[in-house]
């Protein structure tokens, strides 16, 4: 089995630590531990005394009942039956892959998306047709391009909504109509949906609420400010978590107990969790659109409340060598384009914390004065 680097996570793994001001990730500003035990302040001890407590066993092996009956509470029709744990949103992306995927299946892939969802398809064999997205549409891909490449033989198409890097989202309208075409042959949908638009009165239902065939994924890692705990899962119809479950032994045996603790807190508390970073993803977003209002050699397509935005550069230089130029001589960290094969455009993870965003985007005004 061969496999492409994966170049957001290679560029991450060799630059990140080098930032001073760090405006490339996807994460809304992430979570201390003080914060997040205080949720719910009145509780605090209960719930230290708790991690003091807790035996360091395997414990449940798919999530514990209390994860499960939170998370279930995300979707409209999902019982806790239908729901494995998993490492991340990755490891659940993984998981419906290895569980479903041969040599020879055809494969229709979002792209550019998370890489995962089209390489590890490639990996195993499939024939994997990309689904472009498409920059006049505001960054969404055209369903008549999915009825040209959809075959009797589709077995599966993997979207991420929303999107990253671009932030865009197939709101309730799209996705029916994307159900409608998959349905005709019976193809999956699996959809990494760990980017919950913030944005108020958008309707966007999880796949598996939409369609029998649909898998969702999701962690705590994006929107809920964890990355932390590396927790993350997979939802089905309960035919499907079956296959699951027995693929998941040979990737997973379980979560930390601490993880799960934490997680299952966190997801009890979501409203606090979700209006704080509302909160985050509005006051940043405004701030990203008064800097582009006033940035020449910088456009944008705003995202949807999502904590992700693709910025394109105009400037006459590759773009991974401006950005290791950039961060090198100003410590701004982006992810250049050309790791999701869009040269001259750069992942600008807007949703850190507000006061390393406005340092970060001042001193990228600085460095592309040079080009003036």
């Amino acid at each position: 089995m061969k496999i492409n680097a994966f170049g957001v996570e290679e560029w991450l793994n060799v630059w990140e630590n080098d930032a001073i001001y760090d405006i490339a990730g996807s994460s809304i500003a992430s979570m201390t531990l003080e914060e997040i035990l205080e949720l719910n302040p009145a509780d605090k001890e209960n719930l230290l005394n708790e991690l003091l407590q807790k035996k360091m066993n395997y414990g449940w092996i798919e999530g514990s009942p209390e994860f499960k009956k939170e998370v279930a509470k995300l979707y409209q029709t999902v019982k806790p039956s239908q729901i494995l744990q998993t490492n991340g949103a990755t490891g659940a992306n993984f998981l419906a892959l290895y569980s479903l995927i041969e040599p020879g299946d055809h494969v229709i892939s979002l792209y550019p998306t998370y890489q995962q969802l089209y390489d590890i398809p490639r990996s195993f064999g499939a024939d994997v047709s990309l689904w472009k997205i498409r920059e006049e549409d505001n960054w969404l891909p055209s369903l008549d391009d999915l009825r040209q490449l959809i075959k009797p033989n589709t077995k599966m198409i993997c979207i991420n909504n929303a999107n990253n890097p671009t932030g865009a989202v197939m709101d309730r309208v799209f996705l029916e109509e994307l159900v409608s075409i998959a349905d005709q042959v019976g193809a999956y949908i699996v959809s990494d949906e760990v980017y919950k638009p913030l944005e108020d009165n958008i309707d966007v239902p999880a796949i598996v609420d939409l369609y029998d065939k649909g898998i969702s994924t999701n962690s705590l890692s994006k929107t809920y400010s964890v990355p932390g705990v590396r927790v993350g899962w997979i939802v089905s119809n309960d035919q499907l978590a079956d296959i699951f479950r027995k693929y998941r032994d040979y990737t997973m045996i379980c979560a930390g107990v601490f993880d799960d603790l934490i997680t299952t807190h966190v997801l009890k508390h979501k409203e606090f969790v979700l209006k704080r970073n509302h909160d985050i993803v509005s006051r940043n977003l405004k701030i990203v659109k008064d800097w582009v209002a006033n940035e020449p050699r910088v456009s944008l397509i705003f995202p949807r409340h999502v904590s992700t935005s693709f910025i394109k550069l105009d400037i006459p230089e590759e773009t991974e060598s401006f950005c290791i130029r950039l961060l090198k001589e100003k410590g701004v960290l982006l992810v250049p384009g050309n790791r999701f094969d869009m040269p001259g455009y750069a992942r600008l993870g807007y949703c850190t914390h507000t006061e390393t965003l406005q340092k970060g985007l001042e001193k990228l005004s600085e460095f592309l004065r040079e080009f003036d």
